[in-house]
């Protein structure tokens, strides 16, 4: 089965794009949280954030800010969420940055997803320590 961000990026899938360069492609999102909430992908078919070759992590992330400042402004938005998945909760297998307008009052609490805080500073201390010797 092809790719649909894929079919999207050559053309041969439908979408609302709202920018396009030789790097990414950016279009609205089908089931949007709000009016105006698009996608940036980039044009090279890359499954996720950690597959995103160094040298493309600055151009990419360029376009998602271009995309966050004109959605904010197009949606007269206070603000926006930029937000991307990895595998988890990543219901199409290609790197794909959401930005969503945002204001005060919009019903988003934060994240969508309950918080668990470390039990104690020693716990989270430890778990500091498995990430910092995971580079």
């Amino acid at each position: 089965m092809a790719c649909v961000f894929c079919r999207i990026v050559r053309g041969e899938a439908p979408a609302h794009r709202v920018f396009e360069d030789g790097v990414a492609v950016a279009f609205l999102d089908a089931r949007p949280l709000f009016p105006g909430h698009a996608l940036v992908v980039p044009r090279a078919h890359l499954a996720t954030l950690t597959d995103l070759p160094a040298a493309d992590v600055g151009p990419f992330f360029e376009r998602v800010r271009l995309v966050a400042a004109a959605v904010e402004r197009a949606m007269a938005a206070e603000g926006s969420f930029v937000a991307e998945n990895n595998r988890v909760s990543q219901s199409v297998p290609h790197l794909h940055v959401h930005v969503v307008p945002r204001r005060r009052g919009d019903g988003l609490r934060g994240f969508f997803w309950p918080r668990h805080p470390y039990p104690d500073e020693a716990e989270a201390a430890r778990v500091a320590a498995r990430v910092r010797d995971a580079f």
